[in-house]
């Protein structure tokens, strides 16, 4: 019911998360990200409680790798199985668990700098489109992100309908620079996601600066804001 990346910028140090679903808010359950630590999903029969263990794991010094092989050694024998886990480090070094009870066509698409997973797929080329994608295109991270999703869906996507869909970033600040999400429409989730993401990228870098430094941070007219 789920495809997603996770994707890494050597140059800056940011870390994206990007999803789609068939489910609803799938980007709230199912993404986590720490600043200079690295990224974890948890989907498929999501258990939203390993996505932040997997994330702890790494902030104690685990690789990827090791951190899935510490989650899915502790998990619940009869639960883990149906679990599908991403995992990208802060050396850009990507893992995945994908449980022999994943949904449909499942799989996962691992390179340097970017880790992708699915399940209930229309087929795995979707996973090579995603990271690929992502690892060819310029322009910030959200932007690599969305063309991925965008080339996710041109190789087919899930098999059945996408509902909901979001974006993540973290960098340098201590919170999700970006944080989009399209919880639920009828048809192209991605799409919209777009229209919010086009809205949002003139203004992310001007909302770090009022977090971290409201006296000098820009004012948009708004009344109350002049």
């Amino acid at each position: 019911m789920t495809f997603s990346l996770i994707l890494r910028d050597p140059e800056t140090g940011e870390f994206g998360s990007a999803i789609s679903s068939s489910s609803p808010a799938v980007a709230a359950r199912c993404l986590n990200l720490a600043d200079g630590i690295g990224a974890a999903h948890s989907q498929n029969v999501t258990d939203p409680r390993l996505g932040p263990a997997l994330i702890e794991r790494l902030r104690a010094g685990d690789t990827a790798q090791q951190a899935i092989d510490a989650i899915v050694a502790a998990a619940d024998p009869e639960t883990i199985d149906y679990r599908q886990l991403l995992v990208l480090d802060a050396e850009g070094r990507g893992a995945v668990h994908s449980g022999g009870k994943a949904l449909g066509v499942f799989g996962a698409a691992v390179r340097e700098n970017a880790v992708a997973g699915g399940n209930m797929l229309a087929s795995l080329e979707v996973l090579d489109a995603l990271v690929d994608t992502a690892l060819s295109t310029s322009g910030r991270i959200e932007e690599r992100l969305y063309a991925a999703m965008q080339a996710a869906i041109a190789a087919g996507g899930e098999a059945g309908p996408v509902h909901s869909a979001g974006i993540s970033v973290v960098g340098s600040a201590g919170w999700r620079i970006t944080d989009l999400r399209v919880d639920w429409v009828d048809e192209d989730p991605i799409g919209e996601l777009g229209r919010v993401l086009e809205q949002w990228m003139p203004q992310r870098d001007d909302y770090v600066s009022r977090g971290l430094n409201p006296a000098v941070a820009p004012s948009y007219g708004v009344p109350g804001d002049e």
